[in-house]
């Protein structure tokens, strides 16, 4: 019968630890070695300029694997290309510990982000044929303070590794997390979309639903809104390591510590935001994580130009990601409030966590951007299987 689930089910305490450890690493493959970006050009007689590009390397492997990897998983399963990446990622990771220079490390660290895009895109494929309603609102919430979380805790983690190893001591501990990620697959992870329900899809379906949102203005908006703060968040991301070594005589332990503050400011703010969305609606609070976010980025450009010292600039830099961490959540939930009927693996690629929709067959109202219900059906959903579009409550739930 339709809509009867024949793929076993995971426990949520489960679901949580694997979707979790998941979702982490491929954050985990770009910023665990960041403390140690100032040592790795050194040892590898390179410019900081090409240290920071095995970053960005990453970074373009990690956003071009999540086009691949989601349309596979809805034609293939989740396990067997989740198995493939996080495979490769081992191995790959044993390659960058291994590396003789800094051609061969950028190399292999585009490879690693390919392989690690996997687990992002597919974890939210897991999540969305395993839980609806409130379930599935509790753990995109956990997935998403994951996802924010990962990128600013791991450079902490990193910077205590430095005390015992060296940056190739650190890429042979991801390689390390790969290899226990390969077990937890194959030993703890079911598969969970059943054949009848895969499809090809392919580059030509994502085209068409890339289209689509790419016709919806507000998600063009909140695209462009998103793409100048990860620019903003990425740069600060890459550049701090050597600001506050080079420049200001941190060693990687102070770094570290710096670094571990704006971590829980971002999660503060990631935590308020997930408060306050019940009462103000997604869109009051991204704009005011928006607008925070711009006097903050001011606030950091003058202190830093005022020769306002090492705390000034690291106080600036909390307040820069209490600020991120407000307005973040709220973006995909807006960018994609149309847009719920489209394919798990598309859309996890498209719009991230607050992309995953909970399927109802019974019919409910359409909520509108600032969670109220406006009445309206969308003409475009098939009668059959009714979409609840994603908005403030499905996010603030947990």
């Amino acid at each position: 019968m339709s809509g009867v689930r024949t793929r076993p089910r995971m426990g949520t305490l489960r679901a949580m630890l694997v979707l979790g450890l998941l979702e982490a690493f491929g954050p985990l493959s770009m910023d665990l070695y960041l403390p140690q970006l100032p040592q790795l050009a050194t040892a590898l007689g390179t410019s900081d300029a090409l240290a920071q590009t095995t970053m960005s390397a990453c970074m373009v492997g990690l956003g071009l694997g999540q086009l691949a990897a989601g349309p596979l998983s809805d034609r293939f399963g989740r396990r067997r290309p989740l198995l493939v990446g996080v495979s490769a990622f081992a191995v790959l990771s044993l390659v960058c510990a291994l590396a003789p220079g800094i051609e061969v490390l950028l190399v292999a660290r585009f490879l690693q982000g390919l392989a690690g895009s996997a687990g992002i895109v597919i974890c939210l494929a897991v999540a969305r044929d395993q839980f609806s309603g409130a379930e599935l609102s509790r753990m995109l919430s956990l997935l998403f303070l994951v996802s924010g979380a990962a990128p600013v805790i791991a450079p902490v983690v990193g910077g205590q590794l430095a005390r015992i190893m060296d940056w190739r001591g650190i890429f042979g501990v991801l390689a390390g997390i790969g290899v226990a990620l390969v077990l937890v697959v194959l030993l703890v992870l079911p598969e969970t979309l059943d054949p009848s329900d895969r499809h090809a899809g392919g580059v030509r379906a994502l085209g068409v639903h890339t289209g689509a949102v790419l016709r919806d203005r507000l998600f063009v908006a909140v695209l462009c809104a998103g793409a100048g703060g990860g620019v903003a968040f990425f740069t600060y991301l890459s550049l701090s390591s050597f600001v506050l070594q080079d420049e200001f005589g941190l060693d990687p332990q102070g770094f570290s510590l710096a670094f571990a503050l704006g971590a829980l400011a971002h999660i503060a703010g990631s935590q308020a935001s997930r408060l306050i969305v019940r009462r103000a609606g997604p869109l009051r609070v991204y704009l005011l994580g928006v607008t925070a976010t711009a006097i903050a980025t001011a606030a950091l450009a003058a202190l830093a130009l005022l020769g306002a010292g090492v705390w000034g600039v690291a106080g600036a830099l909390v307040g820069f990601m209490l600020c991120a961490g407000l307005g973040g959540p709220n973006s995909s939930t807006l960018a994609l409030a149309h847009h719920g009927v489209r394919p798990p693996g598309h859309v996890d690629v498209l719009g991230g966590p607050a992309a995953v929709a909970p399927r109802r067959r019974h019919r409910r109202r359409d909520r509108g951007h600032d969670g109220r219900h406006d009445g309206r059906r969308d003409p475009g959903r098939r009668p059959d299987r009714l979409v609840r579009r994603p908005s403030g409550g499905l996010i603030a739930a947990a």
